[in-house]
């Protein structure tokens, strides 16, 4: 195992004044055995970030390292990383136990260490009884899973996931996130994963790299990002719904963006802020609510609701108290959290 380093990584594309820049000086540090969560939305950088660590994309200016080494000129051989594909790459005719097998077969390892590695595999992703089949004869969770067996059988410093569970249903990527969850807590090997799903995100990271047109908006915990979230963008990406972030609001100073979470307003019988209902989604145990606050030209504004409070009707307008305690403050210039 290893640890990553990005030491003010950037990523061009072609040279001179008609460059384009999509990587604007990265760093940060993954520590040995940590699992990273890099999300963003589409076009943020995040897989060339990726595709950087595993030599598949040349690396501009800054460093990257890999453990004690440099590895910016290293080939992806070189790298000792293993990597696990949004579309599995298995081989068709392969049966399952050859295609987690082939990678130490090209290495000339033993016969007997390969049966050994593809069991242990095997055995810790539940396909134990699939070994002779052919992907076309398995779901598309156990393609997946076959692919991070074949990884696994590498046993590399860091593995690295470029949104392996996209292909997948809402329920195949529930389990298998739990999956790669536990995979890693056996492990303990570093790695990087990459999504678009904050709910992957939040759910599988120890640590987290918020990304936004190239650019690292925050590094820390799930926790951290969520309750403290560094500026107006990771504000709004992460969570589900997103943070209110409201502009002239009574007793906010000019040039400060208010935050609330919807769980942290309250309805209350009169007073406080003035919401009109626009829509309101059921949800089971919880509503959504949406609506303008303070009149119809203000502010869009959602309030999350417990299903056994009584739902509010269109055109109906709600009387709210934000929690004072979860009120976050953001300069309207730089978008950048305000700290109290």
């Amino acid at each position: 195992m290893a640890a990553i380093q990005f030491d003010n990584v950037i990523k061009r594309y072609g040279t001179g004044p008609r460059a384009n820049q999509v990587i604007h000086g990265v760093s940060a540090e993954v520590n040995d055995g940590e699992f990273v969560v890099i999300v963003g939305p589409s076009g943020c950088g995040k897989s060339t970030l990726l595709r950087m660590v595993a030599g598949l994309e040349e690396v501009t200016g800054g460093t990257i390292r890999i453990g004690e080494r440099v590895v910016n000129d290293l080939e992806p051989a070189e790298r000792d990383i293993a990597m696990v594909f949004q579309n599995y790459a298995l081989y068709p005719h392969m049966s399952v136990f050859d295609n987690m097998a082939y990678g130490l077969k090209i290495k000339k390892v033993p016969i007997d260490e390969i049966r050994q590695r593809v069991d242990k595999a095997a055995q810790i992703l539940e396909l134990g009884g699939l070994l002779q089949r052919k992907p076309r004869e398995l779901s598309g969770g156990q393609r997946q899973r076959v692919a991070m067996g074949r990884a696994i059988v590498r046993q590399p410093q860091v593995f690295l996931f470029d949104e392996p569970l996209s292909n997948l249903d809402a329920k195949l990527r529930a389990q298998t996130r739990l999956e790669i969850e536990k995979l890693h807590r056996d492990l303990g090997i570093t790695s990087l994963f990459v999504t678009h799903d904050q709910v992957e995100a939040m759910t599988l990271a120890e640590r987290m790299i918020v990304m936004n047109a190239g650019r690292m908006e925050q590094f820390g915990t799930p926790e951290e990002v969520y309750h403290r979230p560094a500026t107006t963008f990771v504000a709004s990406f992460i969570g589900a719904p997103p943070m209110n972030l409201l502009a002239g609001i009574e007793g906010v100073r000019d040039g400060a963006i208010l935050g609330i979470r919807p769980e942290h307003l309250r309805v209350v019988a009169s007073g406080g802020w003035q919401l009109v209902v626009q829509t309101v989604e059921m949800l089971g145990a919880e509503r959504l609510v949406y609506g303008h606050l303070g009149g119809p030209q203000g502010p869009w504004t959602i309030v999350r609701m417990a299903e056994t409070e009584a739902p509010p009707a269109a055109g109906q307008t709600l009387h709210l108290l934000p929690l004072e305690d979860r009120i976050h403050g953001f300069d309207a210039a730089t978008g950048l959290r305000i700290e109290a």
